[in-house]
């Protein structure tokens, strides 16, 4: 996929942060979007801002299969084909494995790995049909690294991650037209610490102010690398410097990159 014009894009999570970011970004490139959020108000703020554009909204909670299922159907009845799915909608919980509930796990699970299992599933078939299609599914470096208090979280990237790998080579295998890349963002200035679910000892508010301290990139810097990774056809796509000095931790270091995480969270985490 080399060229964006007239292309028709799928963009879960566009109410806010990253999503909104790319949808703009498509939408700046020339791309028909399908944008979806389960926050409709976030939503309708996107959708105005796309000014000129091809795009249609869709009221879209990725954790139930069924909906997904239609939103695809619903997607190329409007559309007649679909070329680039972005899944991108996702939460945060920040808990210890003894202290998160059955309720949280599962809640991230449903939207982290199963929205992007089903949303890929859901919209295979249609992008083999265009001939020219492309998957794109965000993980995080929570997918290249384990932390402590982010077991969950880590359950849910590390899936994306092996689930999107996996993809990309079946199509490449099967020589069906299809390309397939996983994105890895570090530190975001988005809103998703804000609307993290928290164990019962965590501190809400230091939590979040630990995170702003981090947050090294912009939605509209990561949006930049993550679409001019999919024009590049990149199998892994790091967003920002943070994401970069992980991925080459991890690639030097292996598993002896755990007691650096520690003593870090030590001085951070467990104070």
């Amino acid at each position: 996929m080399k060229d964006l014009k007239d292309k028709v894009a799928v963009v879960t999570g566009a109410g806010s942060g990253i999503g909104r970011a790319l949808a703009q970004n498509l939408a700046g490139r020339g791309c028909r979007l399908a944008i979806s959020d389960v926050n409709e108000s976030g939503l309708a703020e996107t959708l105005a801002s796309l000014k000129g554009a091809d795009a249609r909204s869709y009221a879209l909670d990725v954790s139930d299969r069924d909906a997904i299922y239609a939103h695809a159907a619903q997607v190329v009845e409007d559309f007649g084909h679909v070329n680039l799915v972005i899944n991108n909608a996702g939460v945060a919980l920040s808990a210890s494995v003894r202290e998160m509930t059955d309720d949280d796990f599962k809640w991230i699970m449903d939207i982290d790995f199963w929205g992007v299992a089903h949303g890929t599933r859901a919209f295979l078939p249609h992008l083999i049909n265009s001939g020219d299609g492309h998957v794109v599914n965000i993980s995080s470096v929570f997918g290249l690294i384990g932390v402590p208090k982010q077991s969950a979280y880590n359950a849910a990237k590390f899936a994306v991650r092996g689930f999107t790998e996996s993809l990309r080579q079946e199509m490449k295998l099967e020589n069906q037209p299809v390309s397939v890349s996983c994105v890895h963002p570090g530190g975001i200035r988005t809103n998703i610490a804000n609307a993290a679910r928290m164990g019962k000892s965590e501190n809400a508010e230091a939590q979040r102010k630990g995170f702003d301290k981090i947050a090294m990139t912009t939605p509209d810097k990561a949006a930049e690398i993550i679409v001019k990774g999919i024009l590049k056809n990149e199998s892994r796509i790091l967003v920002g410097p943070d994401a970069w000095g992980i991925d080459a931790i991890n690639r030097l270091l292996g598993s002896a990159y755990q007691p650096l995480v520690e003593r870090f969270s030590r001085r951070n985490l467990y104070v």
